[in-house]
């Protein structure tokens, strides 16, 4: 086997593992091989390798009954998780203030993690009825505003790749293009019922002092309250919060 071949097979091996780690999360804490056979789509014999070598490494365990978990080894990547991506109390103040004015709606910060969009802050609104997402959680970068404020960071040449990426055909590659020519040229988008139906969002860019687009700040919720009149008064509020978030050095480190 040549050296280029290994090197491949090693990445491919990587990514394989990566993904299969990628099934646990909160709603899915454990899972038996077979459910890892069906969800992966590999064949029996290399789940088996795979969970055996994370297992060596910490990253999964077995527990009593067969069941395979999240393994000691993980908490230390967590608390270095949490460590770095925890915002600082004055960024929270700002989410907090965003929401309080703007009908008690929750409020988010999200950050670019290739193709996708990842929540790494959250107020959750005041409202009996109002929508919460996990932190953490990579959602599709194509969908929604503050996707699309995230890829005006992105050269047109790229956001056409993601595009097309996306797998839903040309003409909705061209129109992600022209939703985020048009979100660079006003500084804000708003979405409705893109990613989930009934919900929308209003979102602006957390840039640096160079001008990067470092992440994504806006509001999330039931799109019945996402009225013109109300994203009309929300737009100015949410510019500034975008604005004093900027001014806070974390996120001109993440960029």
């Amino acid at each position: 086997m040549t050296e280029t071949t290994t090197g491949g097979d090693g990445v491919r091996s990587v990514h394989r593992a990566l993904e299969l780690l990628a099934h646990f999360d909160e709603q899915h804490s454990s899972h038996s091989i077979r459910d890892l056979v069906e969800a992966s789509g590999l064949a029996k014999s290399t789940v088996v390798r795979l969970v055996t070598t994370l297992e060596h490494a910490g990253m999964l365990w077995t527990r009593g009954d067969g069941r395979i978990t999240a393994g000691v080894g993980l908490m230390r990547w967590s608390r270095l998780a949490q460590s770095t991506w925890s915002v600082p109390p004055e960024a929270t103040e700002v989410l907090t203030q965003l929401g309080r004015d703007c009908g008690g709606e929750s409020s988010r910060v999200y950050v670019r993690q290739g193709t996708a969009r990842v929540c790494i802050a959250q107020q959750e609104g005041t409202q009996q009825l109002r929508h919460v997402v996990q932190v953490g959680e990579a959602m599709p970068i194509w969908l929604g505003a503050t996707g699309h404020v995230l890829l005006t960071g992105l050269p047109p040449d790229q956001v056409e790749g993601i595009g097309v990426a996306a797998g839903h055909g040309a003409d909705s590659a061209a129109r992600l293009a022209r939703t985020v020519e048009e979100t660079r040229a006003r500084g804000w988008s708003a979405s409705h019922g893109e990613r989930e139906a009934g919900v929308s969002a209003i979102a602006a860019p957390v840039t640096t002092p160079e001008g990067r687009v470092a992440a994504a700040v806006g509001l999330g919720g039931p799109t019945s309250r996402f009225t013109p009149e109300h994203l009309d008064a929300w737009r100015p509020v949410v510019l500034e919060a975008a604005a004093r978030l900027a001014r806070i050095p974390f996120f001109g480190g993440i960029a």
